[in-house]
């Protein structure tokens, strides 16, 4: 239960209110106060605002004032009911009363722009120009939903303009102390501040030092399977796997020769296949991007379709496709230990997991992104990169390059290729 208060909290003869805001929380109480642009005289607060009087001006006086303070109530109460108690800060009540004496309006729509970086975020989905898809949309309510966390652990808002070095540091301890990845705290970052960006972009405060904040780029350990390994994997012989097993091989087949993710490739029928001059095609509108892709068959994907009678495999879920896929590569005894990064649970029974990079089996670190990664890394000098893009759907080659982890010394010996 929340309840508003006002108080005159000056020693002076006319000052501004305060307004506090008190609310119980797991048998702890919270007490924060902020500022009102409410003015009044001290002797009309404390001995004239609850008594009768003719006085047409203490009258009015008194309409005056309880309309005030009753709109900042409503506000205050309203606001608390849609905020999660752990978000309730004195920065937060100061905020909601500042943006109600100088609201920050976007043309557009006439909406209210939050300053708080967490609340931002819904601002950022719903207006973000090209609307993200549900994948995107995922990825943003994680990293508000971490941020939640790290607010109530640091007990202050966080506020855009407050995305500076101090709260990089923070930031980073914080993560750090929760087992989080060097890599997942460097990508975390680069969209918090790129969300904060955004919001500059709307007239927003942000801090002088926010250009420059970085996390110096460690390099991700890139697992993909060569043709040799992929060849492995075609002449697994059909009595060794399961029908499950046998469809999860089809279709990891498909994904190294199709370069989409698992989200696209997973949803291809036989209905999205045209012919063109005598070649396959496939068309489909990427799930990530919202883009219509126009793809050509690669002649090993016809193979599995002929097999198949023109169909392409069930399809199955995320999951069930990453754990029969590791099984298959496993039957292809492609164990040779190699360095990557793999979720592991951070104590029994925990249900919570972290990415931790050591050896392993090279097949115990495939997933659904692997087939993606293999098309993209064992094409790229053979396949013009424009084109690989293309089918990849990467907005530059600089993304591409840095998909596949190519360095720049990587290129400069390609380049002697032509020499």
């Amino acid at each position: 239960m929340a309840t508003v208060h006002f108080l005159y909290r000056s020693v002076r003869e006319k000052s501004f209110l305060e307004v506090r805001l008190q609310h119980t929380e797991n048998t702890i109480k919270y007490l924060w106060s902020a500022k009102t642009k409410i003015e009044v005289s001290k002797t009309f607060w404390t001995k004239q605002r609850d008594v009768k009087s003719r006085d047409v001006t203490i009258s009015n006086e008194q309409t005056r004032v309880k309309g005030l303070c009753s709109t900042i109530e409503n506000l205050i109460l309203d606001s608390f009911k849609t905020t999660t108690p752990e978000a309730i800060t004195k920065e937060w009540l100061q905020t909601k009363i500042d943006l109600y004496y100088n609201p920050k309006k976007n043309d557009a729509t006439a909406e209210t722009i939050p300053i708080n970086l967490i609340e931002y975020f819904d601002y950022y989905i719903k207006y973000k120009e090209n609307y993200p898809s549900d994948v995107l949309i995922r990825k943003y309510r994680v990293l508000q939903k971490k941020l939640m966390r790290f607010q109530t652990h640091r007990n202050k808002a966080i506020l855009i303009k407050d995305v500076n070095k101090r709260f990089k540091l923070e930031f980073s301890e914080y993560c750090e102390s929760q087992q989080y990845s060097r890599i997942t705290i460097q990508r975390d970052f680069a969209e918090v501040k790129t969300i904060c960006i955004d919001a500059r972009t709307k007239g927003i405060e942000t801090s002088l030092e926010l250009d420059k904040l970085s996390f110096p780029r460690l390099k991700a350990t890139n697992i993909f399977l060569t043709f040799d390994e992929i060849k492995a994997i075609e002449n697994i012989e059909k009595s060794k796997l399961t029908d499950s097993l046998e469809n999860a091989k089809d279709w990891l087949i498909i994904s190294c020769y199709c370069g989409q993710r698992v989200s696209d490739f997973m949803r291809f029928t036989a209905d999205m296949i045209r012919i063109e001059n005598g070649k396959s095609l496939i068309e489909f509108t990427q799930k990530k991007t919202n883009k219509i892709m126009t793809v050509p068959l690669h002649p090993k994907i016809i193979e599995i379709l002929n097999k198949r009678s023109g169909a392409f495999p069930y399809a199955i879920s995320d999951q069930k496709y990453n754990d029969y896929i590791k099984t298959v590569c496993e039957v292809a005894e492609l164990t040779q230990i190699v360095n990557g990064s793999k979720k592991i649970e951070t104590a029994p029974k925990s249900g919570i997991y972290r990415k931790v990079t050591k050896d392993y089996r090279k097949c115990d670190l495939v997933s659904s992104h692997v087939g993606r990664r293999s098309f993209a890394s064992n094409f790229y000098g053979t396949i013009p990169t424009t084109y690989l893009i293309y089918v990849t759907g990467h907005s530059t080659e600089a993304m591409f390059l840095s998909y596949i982890g190519k360095s720049n010394k990587d290129l400069a010996l390609e380049i002697t290729n032509y020499f």
